[in-house]
């Protein structure tokens, strides 16, 4: 097994509707497990899909037992907001009166570009990251720097040295950690764990076997 520290900063802003309050559009302070594993190019999707829903399971279950993306954490982020105008598309209007008035304008809050997020990858072979990626929903442009951790196998209790995804990890392991709601799945944050583990400094480390899992409907 090769673990890759992976530190992300972004030259572009960052958005992606973590939070919805009326018409702000909030961008949460970590990035999915998920979305880093399409970013990194590690899954693919195809381009058109005839029902407009995403395929998770489809893409990233192939990747079980050979590669592995954790969420990103924030390191030193900052926020800017953006105002944006709706599109609208009127062919007939009728003449009457409006019951309200509706803006057609909502903001985003997005994260400034220099911020920093960094993350791990675990890969069952030696691999090779891309340089640069793209991420959310502007494809905002982030540079990656890659290091490669040493390896060694520990178990007991230890803190998580990233989110991670309660969904993918072994049962009975998580012992405390604070939720980090956001779709398409949950994550935990500062999370305690107890179990077989890889030891990445004293005390930090990430549990054996993670695995994309998605349950069944």
């Amino acid at each position: 097994m090769q673990i890759y520290h992976c530190r992300l900063v972004l030259q572009e802003p960052l958005f992606h509707a973590t939070r919805e309050l009326g018409r702000l559009y909030e961008t949460g302070r970590y990035i999915h497990n998920y979305a880093l594993t399409y970013a990194f190019g590690i899954a693919t999707s195809p381009w058109f899909h005839r029902e407009q829903i995403p395929h998770y399971a489809d893409d990233l279950l192939p990747l079980r037992d050979k590669i592995y993306v954790t969420p990103a954490q924030p390191e030193r982020v900052a926020y800017q907001l953006a105002t944006f105008k709706y599109g609208e598309e009127i062919i007939h209007v009728e003449m009457q009166q409006a019951e309200r008035n509706t803006p057609s304008f909502g903001r985003a809050k997005e994260i400034a570009p220099e911020s920093t997020f960094s993350c791990y990858v675990l890969s069952a072979e030696p691999l090779k990251l891309p340089r640069w990626i793209r991420l959310g929903k502007w494809h905002s442009k982030a540079m990656v720097e890659v290091a490669e951790v040493a390896l060694k196998e520990a178990e007991g209790d230890y803190t998580a040295a990233a989110p991670l995804n309660p969904l993918d990890l072994p049962g009975g392991i998580l012992r405390a950690f604070d939720i980090v709601s956001m779709p398409p799945a949950s994550l935990v944050a500062n999370a305690r764990c107890s179990g077989r583990y890889y030891r990445l400094e004293q005390g930090l480390g990430l549990p054996l076997d993670m695995r994309y899992t998605f349950p069944k409907p």
